[in-house]
């Protein structure tokens, strides 16, 4: 071997040597936080001996032998799993984004802080502390083990902990206290209860086109969808007039604070959004038991939201769904009964314009008199930078969201009913245990924010729902615009009582369906909601139901079917328009065919179900945008596109909707129609190009799992590492599989069912279960991602729940030993 061959292989073997080198230290960064879910660990702060079971999926079943062990390492187990999460989650819910990130989420930070989500937590810790000690205790025993797994894990808990560390400088590891478990039920009640949003899209209506068009073009439910509790019936309400006279809407200040993200914080919100759930009786069922079917809807993310886990010891028997952070089961059944839930969305917030004193503006008007304002600094620490003090200021009515005001403009104060010290910590604990029809209603009674649409089962055979939650009783008012804060006629005068609010108990028709629709007929007394969901996912789900128990019993199989149901109903309203239509451009041409011979089923390789998407989203814009002056894709104008305008427009070819006001000609629905269908084929050809052929609408309806914040990060290298996707997806808005998207960003999936779960009342080992990513929140870890092929194809895993299902699937078993 001569010289050069032997320099060449000595460089070779080099670099070699340094690759191998390089992939090992980067294996051993990415493995060295994956948990230890085999052997014996001893922690300090357990009382006995606890067993740790998990199953093919890494969903664990924890035992212990007495409550304070359990929680305590419910929290261990959510620490090892998804700590970072928790980490994020908690930064959150304080407005502290800014101390991990630096000043990107300053405008958020400043957001969260002005509305006070860190005082709303105090306060309920207070009232825990004072009132609760009980339920404070299960928080401490909680926090308790995710610190003990801190203790071992705090500075090699996540990967994107240190790749993160890479960019920023490193911050305190808090220890986690019961005050964190708190704030992260306050991120959970605004993402639910984001009405302030639709006050203002409804006072920018007004002021453009009165209140006679705002109402068409904006109409409340349809009279033709169903309602969940349509008899339900209260005690003697108050009168809810509509307000809009005393408002001179050019004096006030529409412009709140930036900083919330347009897909909420944590769970999401937005329009075209929601979640389903449903209950059929033995009477119906394949099995003579009831079969129960839940799917919330929220935001995509990496990890899920929810985090599987098995709870037991003496007393507690629990399977289902939870939040790191959280001790308990949100979502899921004991031994004895079983619940699901979807959101109500009760108008919980109101807007209120308050007048200042032109010679002091740290005072503001009401009923005659100015009163001062309390002044709240908040310090907000910056990542690389200069702290920020934020000056919030505090009326009778809530904090001021407005970041500039001068003497041209009233600015606006939010009133929210989550303010108010919450028990909802109570309702859960309560669910968990219940073991029967009372007891599950005594424990929802405790469910005062985010109130959810909760359909219930038994293993006696029994179905039930209950709404629950602390909504307000306006003097005036009906809570659809911002009001006047100094009269003092618009004041709230306390909340529904809970024995008002509607239920129902094993109802004839033998099933009960929610989906963010309708709970009460106009008979109710009191004013819940005015702007429920249009309706159509509920109409759906229940005409499938009735369907098939028409004829013969109804099965799992079938309620899977109904989860994985894409049908498009306003499809149906406006795909029959299309006969008789025709075109001289030929691409425009076969789209009205392959449209007209459509099962309007939006599956990811169907070309018609993104012909319709992309084309509706043109007809919005045609229809409307010459109306209301905006585009249909920012913010305000997305919420104008009411779904239930749009099917009662399909019927009206002559209204003047049609009309462009921008031209000197008269429109008809027809020309509309052949106009947006030529936009549409023009968008496809621009963002895909090609045939129509591979124009299919998993091509652009896709779902991205992103890992915040790295995921968002605009290093290709790191979203690699964290994120997952993006996979072609079913489904679509306002359809029973879910997966939304934005006018903004078509159409990429923002919100999806989170999971979806299939109870059995016969045989709770028989239940099915899926999330959308896996339990892990460790990139590379082997169940970091393995459920995204079941969620994507409506398939489930087993959710077992006896000793003896768990034991036969066990892969790993972990024992948490008490240590000194």
């Amino acid at each position: 071997m001569n010289r050069l061959a032997r320099v060449l292989l000595i460089l070779v073997s080099l670099l070699l040597a340094v690759v191998v080198v390089v992939a090992g230290i980067l294996i051993y960064t990415v493995r060295r936080p994956f948990p230890k879910t085999n052997g014996n660990i001893t922690v300090t702060g357990l009382q006995a001996e606890v067993n740790i079971y998990r199953d093919e999926y890494g969903i664990p079943h924890i035992y212990a032998q007495n409550a304070d062990d359990l929680f305590f390492a419910e929290g261990y187990v959510h620490a090892q799993d998804r700590f970072w999460q928790m980490e994020f989650w908690r930064h959150i819910a304080f407005g502290r984004l800014s101390e991990m990130v630096g000043d990107a989420t300053l405008d958020t930070d400043t957001f969260i802080r002005t509305v006070g989500f860190n005082r709303i937590s105090e306060a309920t810790l207070a009232m825990y502390e004072q009132d609760q000690p009980e339920a404070l205790h299960i928080l401490e025993a909680y926090s308790a083990g995710v610190n003990a797994y801190l203790a071992q894990h705090k500075d090699d808990f996540s990967l994107t902990q240190t790749l993160l560390g890479l960019q920023s400088e490193p911050w305190e590891i808090e220890p986690w206290t019961p005050l964190d478990t708190i704030g992260w039920a306050t991120v959970m009640s605004w993402d639910l209860s984001g009405n302030w949003q639709g006050e203002l899209a409804r006072a920018d209506l007004l002021q453009k086109l009165g209140p006679e068009k705002t109402a068409e073009l904006r109409p409340f439910y349809p009279e033709n969808r169903p309602v969940i509790a349509p008899d339900a019936k209260g005690n003697a309400g108050l009168p809810v007039p509509a307000v809009v006279e005393q408002v001179d809407w050019s004096r006030v200040n529409m412009g709140v604070l930036a900083g919330m993200p347009a897909n909420g914080l944590a769970l999401g919100n937005g329009p075209f959004v929601g979640s389903n759930n449903w209950v059929v009786s033995g009477e119906h069922t394949a099995t003579g038991m009831p079969l129960l079917a839940d799917d919330p809807h929220l935001s995509i993310q990496m990890p899920s939201i929810w985090y599987e886990v098995g709870l037991h010891a003496p007393g507690w028997d629990v399977v289902g769904f939870s939040f790191a952070g959280t001790p308990g089961v949100i979502i899921g059944h004991n031994n004895k009964i079983a619940w699901g839930v979807t959101n109500v969305g009760p108008d919980v917030q109101d807007l209120f314009i308050e007048k200042l004193n032109p010679d002091n503006p740290d005072q503001y008007e009401f009923e005659g008199e100015w009163q001062d304002m309390t002044i709240i600094p908040e310090v907000i620490r910056v990542n690389g930078g200069d702290d920020v003090t934020v000056n919030v200021r505090l009326t009778r009515h809530g904090p001021l969201m407005n970041d500039v005001v001068d003497e041209l403009s009233n600015p606006l104060a939010l009133q929210w009913a989550t303010a108010e010290p919450s028990r909802l910590l109570l309702a859960i604990l309560g669910l968990n245990q219940a073991q029967d029809y009372e007891e599950f209603r005594d424990a929802m009674q405790y469910w005062d924010t985010a109130a959810q649409n909760t359909v219930y089962a038994d293993v006696e055979g029994n179905i039930a729902y209950q709404m629950p939650g602390r909504v307000p009783l306006r003097k005036a008012g009906d809570g659809t615009v911002p009001v006047p804060g100094w009269t003092g006629e618009y004041e709230w005068d306390g909340w529904i009582p809970y024995e008002a609010l509607p239920a129902l108990y094993n109802p004839d028709s033998g099933f009960i369906v929610t989906a963010n629709n309708a709970v009460v007929g106009p008979d109710y007394p009191y004013l819940i909601e005015k702007t429920w969901a249009n309706g159509d996912r509920a109409q759906r789900i229940t005409d499938m139901i009735a369907e098939v128990i028409a004829t013969r019993p109804i099965n799992a199989e079938d309620f899977g079917r109904i989860h994985m149901d894409s049908k498009s109903l306003l499809a149906e309203s406006y795909v029959p328009l299309l006969t008789g239509l025709s075109s001289s451009d030929a691409d425009v041409q076969a789209a009205l065919e392959r449209l007209r011979g459509w099962d309007l089923q939006e599956r990811r390789d169907s070309v018609p179900a993104a012909l319709f998407e992309i084309f509706f989203m043109n007809l919005a814009r045609d229809t409307i945008a010459d109306d209301i002056g905006g585009d249909i894709t920012d913010g305000r104008t997305d919420a104008a596109i009411s779904f239930v305008f749009f099917h009662k427009l399909a019927q009206e070819p002559d209204s003047p909707w049609w009309d462009n006001v921008n031209t000197g000609s008269q429109e008809s629905r027809d020309d509309v129609i052949l106009q947006a269908m030529g936009e549409t084929i023009d968008w496809f050809q621009d963002n895909l190009g090609g045939s129509m052929n591979d124009w299919t609408w998993g091509r652009i309806h896709d779902a991205t799992f992103v890992s915040d914040p790295l995921g968002q990060s605009g290093i290709s290298l790191l979203e690699s590492m964290v994120n997952r996707g993006p996979f072609p997806a079913d489904g679509g808005s306002s359809l029973v599989n879910a997966t939304g998207w934005s006018y903004g960003d078509p159409a990429h999936v923002t919100w999806h069912p989170s999971m979806r779960m299939i109870v059995d009342l016969s045989n709770l080992d028989d239940s099915l279960s899926v999330i959308p990513t896996g339990q892990s929140g460790h990139p590379y870890n082997k169940h970091y991602d393995d459920e995204i092929a079941l969620w994507l194809n409506g398939q489930y895993h087993p959710m077992r729940f006896s000793e003896e299902a768990v034991q036969q699937a066990v892969q790993d078993h972990l024992v948490l030993q008490p240590g000194p």
